[in-house]
């Protein structure tokens, strides 16, 4: 087959594209310019889409013998990517910009142009299996390194995506890939993981977000507005420069005055940027047991409309499985996801991705939550 290589500059991606080379495919690789200023990339940080990931991109394609090209998508990510992840904090919400990133850049941007330009599939870096189905489809699985699963990230891609893509390390440890990435002469076998947001230029969030919503909003938005942090009771704590900056579940940075009386610390618990008021607590009242969430996107046969399902859930990139029963509602645009064990700090925004054992059944986004009664 014809492949393109989605070459982000690190290890993995890297591994992935000789692997495809040596499964005989024909392999062309290619680096996303995701910046729409060149100059505003990242130099040595902890993300990806760096100048020095770029010329570590090169290098690998060199030393494993593809054709090599950048793409620029900057204008694709900024609308799909960027600003929803401004408009998701501004609303409240916590967002996941790298799944953003691939249900709307990686396989979906990308894939379209290799496909209209003649190529079978994109393979990537990613964590996760792909296993054929008796009808001729794949399904989505958890990685064997459940350490470094990504199947999370996945969960929003439909079927014909997964049809055209590869995952060339999802039977790997990650330290069998570094081991044979050292091998095979490629530089960037002992190159840290990325970790941060790709386009937060410091790691600061919330500093950020800041700069890029006061251009956006510059007659002024009630998130960008001072408000009050309060107790479950409506006392004051605290004041603070916007809601933007706030997550639920976050407890550093509260800037609260006094400790609470118990001597426990508190924890976002609400979030309201229409009144700018963030209501904080301790962490039991973070437990929730249900959740609503909307969207839905399936890998593979969508579950019927109006059925009742027990599966696990994985409600962030690095959390636990949950055990669940998910109701798909008559319309099959509405799930509910009811949790048999408690969850702490589930915040609208996020992916509840669901699974039946390995298997990636589909992902829908979490709209509002209910929490344990006090």
């Amino acid at each position: 087959m014809k492949i393109v290589a989605a070459m982000s500059g690190g290890v993995d991606s890297a591994v992935a594209a000789a692997r495809a080379v040596d499964a005989g495919h024909d392999v062309t690789g290619i680096h996303l310019a995701l910046s729409r200023n060149p100059q505003s990339y990242r130099s040595g940080a902890r993300g990806c889409c760096t100048i020095e990931d770029s010329n570590d991109a090169r290098r690998a394609a060199d030393v494993i013998g593809i054709p090599f090209y950048i793409w620029d998508l900057s204008d694709r990510f900024h609308e799909d990517v960027v600003v929803d992840f401004m408009d998701t904090y501004a609303a409240g919400q916590t967002p996941n910009p790298c799944l953003r990133c691939n249900e709307k850049i990686k396989f979906a941007a990308v894939l379209d142009r290799a496909l209209a330009l003649g190529f079978d599939a994109v393979a990537t870096g990613h964590y996760a299996r792909l296993e054929p189905t008796a009808d001729g489809g794949v399904e989505l699985h958890r990685a064997v390194d459940h350490g470094k699963d990504q199947s999370y990230v996945l969960g929003v891609l439909d079927d014909r995506q997964l049809r055209h893509s590869l995952f060339p390390l999802g039977d790997t440890p990650k330290h069998e890939v570094r081991r044979e990435a050292a091998e095979r002469g490629l530089l960037v076998a002992d190159k840290p993981d990325s970790h941060d947001i790709c386009f937060v230029a410091n790691g600061d969030n919330a500093g950020w977000l800041r700069e890029k919503l006061q251009d956006r909003h510059s007659d002024g938005a009630p998130f960008l507005s001072p408000g009050r942090i309060v107790d479950e009771a409506g006392e004051v704590l605290g004041t603070h420069e916007g809601t933007y900056g706030f997550t639920i579940g976050q407890r550093k940075g509260l800037r609260i005055g006094r400790p609470a009386a118990d001597g426990r610390p508190r924890f976002v618990l609400d979030i309201e940027p229409v009144s700018g008021t963030v209501t904080v607590g301790p962490r039991e009242r973070l437990a929730v047991e249900r959740i609503h969430a909307d969207r839905p996107r399936w890998c593979g046969a969508p579950l019927a409309p109006g059925s009742t399902t027990e599966v696990t859930v994985q409600l962030r990139a690095h959390g636990d499985e949950h055990r669940a029963v998910v109701r798909l509602d008559r319309s099959g645009a509405e799930v509910e996801i009811e949790l048999l064990d408690p969850a702490f700090g589930i915040a609208p925004g996020q992916a509840a991705v669901i699974y039946q054992g390995s298997r990636v059944i589909g992902s829908a986004t979490i709209a509002a939550t209910e929490r344990v009664p006090a």
